[in-house]
């Protein structure tokens, strides 16, 4: 499918000089699920709020369908289903209410079939009567979702969706994430639980400093960034953590209980050189009791490349 959503050139800059966004550019395709990971402060909610017209930038285009968010904002909020990360909601209004009223403020015709729909799929129809106040914070993230999915949006933002919600209700978010996709809503969800953009997403986006640092597919960024380790335990703890010069070249680590040796490189290398590591150990007297390997997961990558980026803004600005 074709992209749904273009950002070109997004700058968002106050009145303070403080630049939230700093010339963004994002392609978000039609039907995927793409997370924003982020820091606090890196920018993920002011470019959510820009795409969705509640921000104005301070220079850029953006479009959704097609449709300039500035010249024909109708349209393209109209398009937009929102879940902010803020509980914002009527205290004493009812569930059902809420969510029917979301609807017609979009100029959609009354649809009880629909309503009943997304209020069953979030686990709410049996406190459809229940006035929000009543509901923990939880279900009250849920009425936010049903809201958001009461005028039938082709895309859906999901800012911090499971913020505060138990492990159960997350389970059931996600199942209805996959439906909608399934659907062909486009989901783009910022989180701070990066198993969850490991588990759901199609493709992920880093972004700092209000700069995109990379989107790109999830199987493809844990391949090329991702690195493996190879952890050798030992059939006696070392006496101390010095190894052997003959082995200075490897660049080992030993684990605190001194037990094991932690060898890392990277699985595209043409050459490893876990052979001639191993090969070394032997004849440096090390008896081996097991070898087992991970891959760097999702966050360690993440946490490098934030890490990397505030490292040459800081050398940036000691050069200045």
């Amino acid at each position: 499918m074709g992209a749904i959503i273009e950002v070109n050139g997004l700058v968002k800059r106050y009145k303070s000089g403080f630049e939230a966004l700093k010339g963004v550019n994002l392609t978000i395709n039609e039907g995927e699920i793409i997370a924003l990971l982020g820091p606090n402060g890196a920018g993920k909610t002011t470019l959510i709020s820009s795409i969705c017209g509640i921000t104005n930038p301070t220079s850029g285009i953006v479009s959704v369908g097609g449709f300039d968010i500035n010249a024909e904002y109708r349209k393209t909020r109209a398009m937009i289903g929102l879940v902010p990360q803020e509980l914002n909601l009527e205290h004493f209004e009812k569930v059902i209410a809420t969510v029917r009223f979301s609807r017609g403020l979009f100029g959609k015709p009354a649809d009880e079939a629909h309503i009943e729909k997304i209020l069953r799929q979030l686990s709410l129809w049996d406190k459809r009567n229940a006035k929000i106040g009543e509901l923990s914070g939880g279900m009250k993230r849920r009425v936010l979702i049903a809201k958001a999915l009461a005028h039938e949006p082709r895309v859906l933002f999901l800012d911090e969706p499971t913020a505060g919600v138990d492990v159960e209700l997350r389970k059931d978010m996600w199942a209805v994430v996959q439906d909608l996709k399934a659907s062909g809503v486009t989901i783009i969800l910022t989180t701070h639980y990066i198993e969850e953009a490991e588990e759901v997403a199609d493709r992920i986006g880093v972004i700092n400093g209000g700069q995109i640092l990379l989107v790109q597919d999830k199987a493809e960024l844990m391949q090329q960034l991702g690195q493996k380790q190879m952890q050798i335990d030992l059939a006696e703890p070392l006496a101390s953590d010095k190894l052997p010069e003959a082995l200075g070249h490897y660049n080992l680590s030993v684990t605190d209980d001194l037990s094991a040796l932690i060898y890392t490189y990277d699985i595209n290398a043409e050459r490893t050189g876990i052979t001639t590591l191993l090969g070394d150990l032997q004849a440096a007297g090390f008896v081996l009791r097991d070898i087992q390997t991970k891959q760097s997961s999702l966050e360690e990558i993440f946490v490098g490349l934030v890490a990397d980026q505030d490292a040459r803004t800081a050398n940036a600005g000691d050069a200045a």
